[in-house]
Formats: structure tokens, C-alpha cells, sequence
């Protein structure tokens, strides 16, 4: 059985206009039925870009963020339904790491007092010299000395306010870290550190981690499982391995040529596939595929009027593209629109025109004494 399973989350944020009297307008669909299970020990890697909804989704899994529709099954147990008061005695089990390590801590405490503060709340230590003892071992396990207990998070460089933020979430013990961009603020020597750190701390104390990331090579490293999001939808999950080897939704195979290969050669001589127009807004979703109104493999039937769902196409790689395995087998091509697509050894989008279309430049008086 799943530790965490997610069954069609829907959280909808109401748009609201008016200046007596507000009234709602519409919704903005920010994350619009989201399917998932996570298994114990393991972690998860939630993909996409800015704006896709991944954020909220982590949130709705802590009730952060109200439920509009779905469950969020913890343990057996849907958090969705929980009365407030229960749900806050599940959440020492429900830990989080947020983006922003200075913005999550508080400027007027001290760290000893930060990390403290939810060990009271959850009754945890039987008076503060038990629980000081504790955030000693682990402020020592995530690589902080004794001595920060009595400093405050400005005193701390990006790095070390993060390890504070998963000492935060550590002193309670809990079964599940959701990561939301644990590295994304930080320079690129300490994410190394910061995500070695998580790895260590996962084989030591046996913690499942949701991963929210925007940087595909962070998720590659860390994650077992990977899931794409797009427009407040999973488009795409397999392993991470098979999902990086052989990307099956368009949407992923155009965020994977996207990703630098440390090898001139292959470098020049790869396919990149460029994504035209802007995203969609949440609040006014395409009908049928969300990624529709973007793609190049786009077609005449299903595409626009249907939405597809999560399908296994073997090996637990489940793809939500109506078209998914004519695609890789080379049936469908996006040659209709091949405006996106870079041919190999070029950086620029190419259009093919017919010869007896193109349009030659009449020669002007200059050409002609050139000519001569």
C-alpha cells in the first residue's frame, strides 16, 4: 500500500469582481485533477515549468491550501476530510522544506526558538533542556554547529538557513518530506551539498521526500520516480530513468532537448523542439488536451474536444497524450508543424517552402551595376 496517494486533487482558487458586493466570475484551475501514490522510502520528482501548479499541489497535501475536490490519502487516512484540529496532529508526520529559506523563517527568533517551536506544539520533549538536547544532535546530523541555536537566520549564508529549514521539519520526526525548490535559490556548489544531504538523511532515517523542481537535472539525481506537470495536470510519470531514456508526452520530450548535454558533438548535432506561443491561462484552460493549443504533434481528431488520461503504456511509464504511442513509433510526425522543431546543426526554427512558391527580390538598378 502507498504511504501517500493522491486521487484526482482539484484546487480551485475563486475569481472574485465587484466593488460593493464581491461575487465569483470563474475559477482558477490550479491544479485540476492531480493522480499520484508515492511509496514508502522513495522519492517522488514533481516536474514543470513556472506556473503549472506544482507549488499548490505540495501545499494541498499539508492543507495549506484548501481541497476543492479529491483525496489525499495518508496512511490510510484522507487528509481532505480531516476536521482542522485532527489534521494538525497528522502534519508532525507531514513536514515541508520551503522554497524561500529566509521567508520561511522568522527574523525575530532565534534558531533555538524556531526549531523548538513545533516540538511544544506537538509535545514533543519533556521540558526545554530535552529538547535543546535534540536540536543539538540535529542541528550537528545537517552539518550546523551547537553554537547557531543562539543566532538568528540573517546571521546564516543561503545554504546553512536551508539545512535550518530541514532541521525545522527533521526534530519532528516525520514520515514525509514534501521539498518545495529546496535548491533553486541557492549556488550551485551548495545544492550539491543540500541534495547529498537529503540523500544521507533519507538512508539514515528512512524519509520519503516529495521533490518540487523546476531543474531537470536536480530531479534526475535524487528522484526514483518522475512526474510532469502542465497547466495543473500530470501529463507524464515513469521512473527516472525510463522517463529520461525515452520521453513519451510531447511536453516532456520538448523540456528534455531543452537540457544542455555536456558533449559538444552530440550537443550540435541533437533535435530541439520549440514550444510557440504562451501558456494558457489556469483561469481559462484549453478544452480537450491541455497542451493542445502547443504542440507539434498536434492533430485534427481528439486533441482539442478530448481530454486524455493517464494510461500505462508498460513498465509504469503512464503518458496522458491521445497519441502517445503513434508518436514514438514514428506514425505521426510534426512535420505539419515544423516551424518548432530545430533540425540538428541549426539554432534557429526552419520552415520548408516549396520552390515554385518562393518569392524572388526583383533586381534593383544598384544589383544590376553590381552585376556588371
Amino acid at each position: 500500500m502507498s504511504l501517500l496517494q493522491l486521487n484526482g486533487v482539484k484546487v480551485h482558487f475563486p475569481v472574485k469582481k465587484g466593488i460593493l458586493f464581491d461575487r465569483t466570475v470563474g475559477h482558477v484551475h490550479a491544479v485540476d485533477g492531480v493522480s499520484l501514490s508515492v511509496e514508502p522510502g522513495q522519492t517522488y520528482g514533481l516536474v514543470g515549468e513556472s506556473g503549472c501548479g506544482k507549488t499548490t499541489l505540495g501545499r494541498a497535501v499539508l492543507r495549506l491550501v484548501d481541497i476543492t475536490d479529491g483525496e489525499v490519502v495518508f496512511d490510510g487516512t484522507d487528509l481532505a476530510k480531516l476536521p482542522d484540529e485532527e489534521m494538525r496532529r497528522f502534519r508532525r508526520r507531514l513536514q515541508m522544506v520551503f522554497q524561500d529559506p529566509l521567508g520561511s523563517l522568522n527574523p525575530r527568533q532565534n534558531i533555538e526558538s524556531i526549531l523548538s517551536e513545533g516540538m511544544e506544539a506537538h509535545g514533543i520533549g519533556a521540558d526545554q533542556e530535552e529538547r535543546r538536547a535534540r536540536i543539538r544532535k540535529i542541528l550537528a546530523r545537517v552539518g550546523l554547529p551547537a553554537g547557531a541555536l543562539s543566532r538568528y537566520p540573517h546571521e546564516f549564508s543561503g545554504g546553512q538557513r536551508q539545512r535550518i529549514g530541514i532541521a525545522r521539519a527533521l526534530v519532528l520526526e516525520p514520515d514525509v518530506i514534501i521539498c518545495d525548490e529546496p535548491v533553486s535559490a541557492l549556488d550551485v556548489s551548495i545544492q550539491a551539498q543540500v541534495i547529498n544531504l537529503l540523500e544521507e538523511l533519507q538512508r539514515e532515517m528512512g524519509l520519503t521526500y516529495l521533490v518540487i523542481a523546476h531543474d531537470l537535472a536536480v530531479v534526475r539525481h535524487i528522484s526514483d520516480v518522475v512526474g510532469v506537470m502542465y497547466l495543473g495536470s500530470l501529463v507524464e510519470e515513469a521512473p527516472s530513468d525510463m522517463l529520461y531514456a525515452e520521453p513519451r508526452h510531447p511536453y516532456t520530450r520538448a523540456l528534455m532537448s531543452a537540457v544542455p548535454v555536456p558533449d559538444p558533438e552530440v550537443e550540435d548535432n541533437r533535435e530541439r523542439i520549440l514550444l510557440t506561443g504562451d501558456l494558457p491561462s489556469p483561469a481559462d484552460p484549453p478544452t480537450g488536451c491541455r497542451f493542445h493549443t502547443r504542440c507539434p504533434w498536434k492533430q485534427d481528431t481528439l486533441c482539442a474536444t478530448d481530454r486524455p488520461e493517464l494510461r500505462d503504456l508498460g513498465g509504469g511509464h503512464r503518458v496522458a497524450c491521445h497519441w502517445a504511442q503513434e508518436i514514438a513509433d514514428g506514425r505521426i510526425g510534426p512535420a505539419h508543424n515544423a516551424a518548432q522543431v530545430v533540425p540538428a546543426g541549426h539554432t534557429e526554427p526552419t520552415e520548408a517552402v516549396e520552390p515554385e512558391k518562393a518569392v524572388r527580390p526583383e533586381k534593383t538598378e544598384e544589383d544590376a551595376t553590381a552585376a556588371e
